[in-house]
């Protein structure tokens, strides 16, 4: 089985705000790639919302408006508590071609899943051929180590610092997701500089999609951030920092070109 994965930088999901109108729905693209990659139709869709357990049922809510009303997929959710319970958790993962992370605070996410053993099933999931994907949060895990705003959500203070992350490692790499924002790339620097690895930054509206040791980079308009969406490759070299914009492409290029610094 091919071995999928979709990372998605940040971007809006045209969820309903508070006065009524809704935010334009940025991920288009990148929800239709996830979809062709089960090579099904309609596939099973399940969103893992654990990064943000405040709101599971909301963000599914908004997941469900997107992969079932547009899309045709069959919707569930594995919430947060149900972890406790492998048998229910692993008849879902079975269930699923989609398993879909939300955004939120990658490190509580990651130690729950550590707590409950369930990163061992999310491993065994990409082995069989799952799509593993999501944005932010869900984009962050899938990688080696990545830089994470969780100390901002966990104090509520937007001026907290970044930290560093350690994730799942099913790909291996340092991951920095909305790196248009304030501070992500410098942070992403100053972890390289003690990381002997490659870093690997999307911005909003942008994706890294990996089929088996090939890459694409798919991006949308991402107008509403003020930008063009892009990739970055960057890493430390001889004492010299190489940041460098990955070229999108409609082909698969080799992954282990992407991974190394040569």
């Amino acid at each position: 089985m091919s071995r999928k994965i979709v990372a998605i930088g940040g971007g809006e999901n045209g969820r309903l705000q508070d006065d009524g109108s809704r935010n334009p729905y940025e991920t288009a693209p990148m929800d239709l790639e996830i979809i062709r990659l089960t090579g099904k139709n309609k596939p099973n869709f399940l969103f893992l919302g654990h990064a943000n357990t405040g709101v599971q049922e909301g963000y599914f809510s908004v997941m469900v408006d997107i992969y079932n009303k547009m899309y045709s997929c069959e919707c569930r959710i594995l919430h947060s508590d149900d972890l406790a319970d492998r048998t229910k958790a692993q008849e879902l993962i079975n269930w699923a071609d989609i398993i879909y992370v939300g955004g939120g605070n990658t490190r509580s996410m990651i130690e729950l899943w550590k707590t409950t053993e369930f990163d061992e099933v999310l491993t065994k999931a990409f082995e069989d051929g799952k799509v593993m994907c999501g944005v932010s949060a869900g984009a962050n895990c899938w990688f080696s180590s990545c830089s994470s705003d969780a100390l901002q959500i966990e104090q509520n203070d937007p001026n907290a610092p970044l930290i560093k992350v350690d994730a799942l490692g099913l790909v291996d790499g340092l991951f920095t997701p909305h790196c248009d924002e304030k501070d992500r790339l410098n942070h992403m620097k100053d972890l390289l500089q003690t990381e002997d690895t490659i870093g690997i930054a999307m911005s909003n509206c942008a994706a890294i999609v990996i089929v088996d040791d090939e890459f694409r980079i798919i991006t949308s308009d991402a107008s509403y951030h003020g930008i063009e969406a892009y990739g970055i490759k960057a890493y430390w070299e001889n004492g010299e920092y190489v940041q460098e914009k990955i070229e999108q492409s409609n082909e698969l290029k080799k992954l282990n070109d992407l991974l190394s610094k040569y």
